[in-house]
């Protein structure tokens, strides 16, 4: 059946969150005393070598980027779904914020134990990255921008300055193998993969 042209109802929606489908990252960010604090997220989107992320006000990532101005974005790939939901109810702010605390979260300071997963040393920044995750990008901070209308969450704009793969997913040192990669999905809460491929943009290398 062609449904293009079929006529589709629509109702206007009053949506509690507008987390539509896009990767889940995990952001690395410096403490105080030079441990690393990691921060589960899913707003984040790529331009060139530029990489948006919006991140609450409340919470350390900001904190740790207004002090110490490098990070390291982590993409996990679906099997790590798990491991990113062990951290979702901590936070390392302390004492936790109120707004915080009344939605259930905790204070944790050694994120890689509760989550399982492994600190490895950048080549240029100082925090950790993390080596299960297929792509580990480090990046410095460029702007920081908090909405006067909207001042709950900031904009950050980081510029890539290395970028990590793991070598399963690479076509060469250019490319990563679409048909081998598959970022994390966080989809209006729940955690997804991508599906099978339905073909390739006229500008795709490979």
């Amino acid at each position: 059946m062609d449904n293009r042209n079929t006529f589709k109802k629509t109702q206007e929606v009053h949506l509690s969150i507008l987390y539509y489908g896009t990767p889940v990252i995990l952001l690395n960010t410096l403490n105080e005393d030079n441990s690393t604090n990691i921060t589960p997220m899913s707003s984040s989107w790529a331009l060139g070598d530029r990489i948006v992320l919006g991140l609450s006000v409340n919470g350390k990532a900001i904190e740790n980027l207004k002090r110490h101005p490098e990070c390291v974005v982590n993409v996990p790939n679906p099997s790590l779904w798990k491991n990113v939901e062990a951290l979702a109810p901590y936070t390392g702010r302390f004492p936790v914020p109120d707004n915080k605390k009344e939605l259930g979260f905790q204070f944790l300071k050694d994120k890689f134990a509760v989550a399982g997963l492994t600190g490895i040393p950048s080549k240029s920044v100082l925090p950790l990255r993390i080596n299960e995750c297929p792509l580990q990008i480090e990046a410095k901070v460029k702007h920081i921008r908090i909405p006067e209308e909207e001042p709950s969450f900031a904009v950050v704009e980081v510029q890539a300055i290395h970028v990590h793969a793991h070598k399963e997913i690479l076509i060469d040192d250019s490319h990563v193998d679409p048909t081998k990669w598959s970022p994390l999905i966080y989809n209006f809460r729940h955690y997804f993969g991508l599906g099978n491929e339905l073909g390739k943009t006229f500008r795709s290398e490979k």
